[in-house]
């Protein structure tokens, strides 16, 4: 445990830091927010940031804003005539996050959106050419053939939590639908030859899925 917290630190102080917006953020989602693991954090948000600055995306899919973090890195890295959609369902977040996204250096960049992503973006008429999808993970599914549907050939899906803390290797309870969603995702995405896909062993587990 010591030499997993050392090397995790060691990649932190190896890496780009935050913004002091961004700590400030996740400081604040600790204090206020239930289940604050689910902010995404400063190595995978230099992650997201550099894959966006990589990829160069006009639009990209958001489906789980949460406090707003990923959104935030997302928007980093975009050009500055890019825009992000993000989809919070859970209405009782926006309170909390939509001050952050809109008082932030790039909330012209974003577009926050709550309600279900499953039935707005058939309707939004845009097409995205990167996605991160960190919602429900019941729905993971769902929510990747719709944002696939609506992905530019070439594009990429970024799908956070798929290794959901090593439980994917264990056989889930009958109620346990997270982790049943997870397993039945990834085993969805890897039967799937309209895409190339990898998980990166990243925190909870990252997996690049590419449109081919």
């Amino acid at each position: 445990m010591k030499e997993t917290e050392a090397l995790d630190q060691y990649i932190s102080d190896h890496s780009d830091p935050e913004s002091d917006y961004l700590k400030a953020l996740y400081r604040a989602t600790h204090v206020k927010l239930l289940r604050p693991r689910m902010a995404s954090g400063h190595i995978q948000g230099r992650i997201l940031k550099m894959l966006t600055s990589m990829i160069r995306p006009r639009n990209i899919l958001e489906i789980g804003t949460y406090s707003g973090y990923s959104a935030l890195c997302l928007a980093e890295g975009l050009e500055s005539d890019g825009m992000l959609y993000t989809f919070e369902i859970n209405d009782e977040q926006e309170d909390f996050t939509r001050p952050w996204l809109e008082n932030s250096p790039y909330a012209n960049k974003i577009t926050f959106i709550i309600g279900d992503a499953l039935d707005i973006v058939p309707n939004l008429g845009v097409t995205f050419d990167m996605a991160f999808i960190d919602g429900d993970k019941r729905r993971y599914i769902s929510y990747y053939e719709t944002t696939l549907a609506h992905l530019s050939k070439g594009g990429y899906i970024l799908a956070d939590n798929t290794l959901w803390d090593e439980h994917v290797l264990e056989t889930p309870k009958n109620n346990d639908w997270q982790t049943i969603g997870i397993k039945a995702f990834n085993s969805y995405i890897a039967n799937d030859k309209r895409v190339e896909k990898v998980i990166l062993p990243l925190r909870d587990g990252l997996t690049i899925i590419r449109k081919l």
